[in-house]
């Protein structure tokens, strides 16, 4: 039997599965929200009256009478702030109630691991692109946060970044800020950018690779996202799987993110470039505007021949770790997410090859292996995504 929702929370069932979904009629939000057609009525004609919700007539059709249609309105005037913040780069961008982006995104380079006032100067980017987007304070709602990093999105605290605060992450953020702000972990906000717009949707059992300075992993199952006991399930990075000795950020050895980690890969090009490799990335490198791993994503899309090869390499360890979790979790689909995405096919073939190599055929056929279509943005959208699940729809 399906959960009663109290009123409130009936709202924003009704007005996040727009929000998500677009145009839906009454029949389709009942299905959606467990509640009945007549209950669901009523409370969009309360929407209306609010300006939520704006009406889709249908149009003629010899198919027979199309049903009414509704939509989130775009004279609501609310805004959303999406911040994607890694461990070397944040970016921030505005969105309103229909999705629109407003504006640019913009970008900062912001050392996590290195910057001692690494959170002063998020913040500080924070308000200056609030006050310079054009939109005023009182009209923004939420701001959304995707982080790496052990985040208990419970208590609102980051157990990897940012701990020297005398409160929550959550609260500190959003007293500094002056708006109400919620943290999530990146691959998490990542997959479920994934399952809401993404490759995922509609799907029930998924795994979603953030492939970045990092490597993370979003778990699908039973078509929500799984968080574990803890909260902080899906670290594929600190499976012990590689082959060398070196020391990972997490302070361990052997971890499969000191193969796969895109910083690592850009060191692996840099040292062979010492050595002698002819490749386009020794002028690159010298470049200061862009991050070692975004030059090293671009060479390699270009078919710089030293690029390609490290990615390959990398990417069949990662199918190794994948392969893996196949066997655990049994996945319809595995979605390559996350910055590392605009490598596209560049990934699939090293990683189809290990997860042939190491799967049981039997689970490897019934896997789908994909790049998202999200890309880059997939952590922005899950930010938006996060303010818009803890936005209150007064």
């Amino acid at each position: 039997m399906a959960k009663t929702l109290p009123k409130d929370d009936f709202r924003k069932a009704l007005l996040k599965a727009m929000f998500y979904d677009g145009k839906l009629s009454v029949s389709e939000l009942s299905h959606r929200c467990h509640k009945s057609i007549p209950n669901v009525t009523n409370v969009i004609a309360e929407l209306q009256k609010e300006g939520y919700i704006e009406v889709h007539e249908p149009t003629d059709s010899s198919g027979g009478r199309r049903p009414v249609k509704y939509s989130l309105s775009q004279y609501k005037d609310q805004y959303f702030v999406a911040v994607a913040t890694d461990q070397l780069m944040t970016r921030i961008a505005f969105y309103d109630l229909k999705r629109n982006q407003i504006g640019e995104i913009l970008t900062e380079n912001i050392n996590n691991y290195e910057d001692t006032d690494g959170l002063g100067r998020l913040i500080s980017f924070i308000n200056k692109a609030i006050q310079e987007s054009g939109i005023p304070r009182s009209k923004i709602q939420v701001v959304g946060v995707a982080m790496p990093g052990f985040v208990n999105i419970v208590e609102g605290i980051n157990y990897s970044f940012f701990t020297h605060v005398d409160k929550s992450l959550r609260d500190h953020l959003t007293d500094e800020i002056g708006l109400p702000v919620f943290i999530d972990n990146d691959s998490s906000a990542i997959a479920y950018a994934e399952l809401r717009f993404g490759a995922a949707r509609q799907l029930s059992n998924v795994m979603v690779v953030n492939i970045g300075w990092g490597t993370g992993l979003g778990m699908i199952v039973n078509g929500s996202l799984f968080r574990g006991h803890s909260g902080y399930a899906g670290e594929l990075s600190h499976i012990p799987l590689s082959d060398n000795d070196n020391l990972c950020s997490c302070g361990k050895r052997g971890c499969l993110e000191v193969d796969t980690s895109l910083v690592v890969i850009a060191d692996k090009a840099k040292e062979a470039i010492r050595l002698g490799a002819k490749s386009s990335l020794s002028k690159l490198f010298s470049d200061p505007t862009k991050l070692p791993g975004e030059h090293l994503l671009e060479a390699a899309v270009r078919g710089d021949q030293l690029a390609i090869s490290l990615l390959a390499e990398a990417n069949f360890m990662l199918g190794k770790g994948l392969a893996t979790l196949i066997h655990i979790m049994n996945p319809e689909l595995i979605v390559l997410s996350g910055r590392g995405a605009e490598a596209g096919n560049l990934l699939v073939a090293p990683i189809r090859q290990a997860l042939h190599q190491f799967c049981i055929p039997k689970l490897m056929e019934n896997t789908e292996l994909v790049v998202s279509e999200l890309g880059n943005n997939a952590e922005l959208i899950g930010a938006l995504a996060i303010a818009i699940e803890n936005h209150e729809f007064h």
